[in-house]
């Protein structure tokens, strides 16, 4: 194991490991505890009582962060005439089709997100192996197919962000910047406790939601009593 710095070891030591906080005493904590020097990403952990290996227990979608991400995401849209000029007049930073295409294949990644429209997807998955590995594949279930790009767009712009259990039943999700007010990251989690709540496998069994943390870049877990969430 790495061994951690001085400055978060201070850190550490504000974070009672044994107790679970309500989310409002957890931000404020949080915060506290952020030792970088820029403006660290807040991160909410989720530790499901889901088994990954199980189809019916495999947790995958998107959700829209009421006061967004504190980032900018550029878009790049796959699309064929009508639809881009749609995606186009909706903002989106890169709009095309085979070009794009050839220019990603080349080593070209001046992009956060993908959109395509279903017509498209045939070319797209052809770059399934250059995508897939950096979580950058469109897919139906985060709402990055779809005709409607201009929903689509709107919502990546106004801070929409993806999730997905890996292999040990656990979900990251950003909610923020350490410099947003306290009260914008407590509704950010909220939305996002909520739909994990919402989003929970009927096949899953016993404990669902067993551990809750959130953190800031390289600064410690503070954990989150799940039952104090409104």
């Amino acid at each position: 194991m790495a061994k951690k710095g001085k400055k978060y070891l201070e850190a550490a030591k504000l974070v009672d490991r044994s107790q679970a906080y309500t989310i409002e005493e957890a931000v404020e904590l949080a915060k506290k505890t952020s030792t970088v020097k820029f403006d660290a990403t807040v991160e909410a952990a989720f530790r499901l009582g889901v088994d990954p290996k199980k189809a019916d227990q495999q947790i995958r979608g998107a959700v829209v962060l009421p006061n967004g991400t504190g980032k900018t995401q550029r878009v790049l849209v796959f699309a064929k005439s009508e639809k881009m000029k749609e995606a186009e007049a909706a903002g989106a930073d890169y709009v095309g089709d085979a070009e794009y295409i050839n220019k990603i294949q080349q080593g070209w990644f001046e992009f956060d997100v993908i959109v395509a429209t279903p017509d498209m997807m045939g070319e797209v998955g052809k770059l399934g192996r250059v995508l897939g590995p950096k979580g950058l594949m469109p897919n139906p279930k985060t709402g990055t197919v779809t005709f409607d790009v201009t929903k689509a767009v709107n919502e990546i712009k106004a801070g929409k962000v993806e999730y997905r259990v890996d292999k040990a039943g656990n979900i990251h999700v950003p909610i923020g910047k350490v410099s947003f007010e306290d009260q914008k990251l407590v509704e950010n989690f909220n939305t996002v406790f909520e739909t994990m709540m919402k989003v929970k496998p009927a096949a899953a069994k016993g404990t669902y939601m067993k551990n809750v943390t959130i953190s800031t870049t390289m600064g410690p877990g503070v954990k989150i009593d799940p039952a104090t969430v409104k």
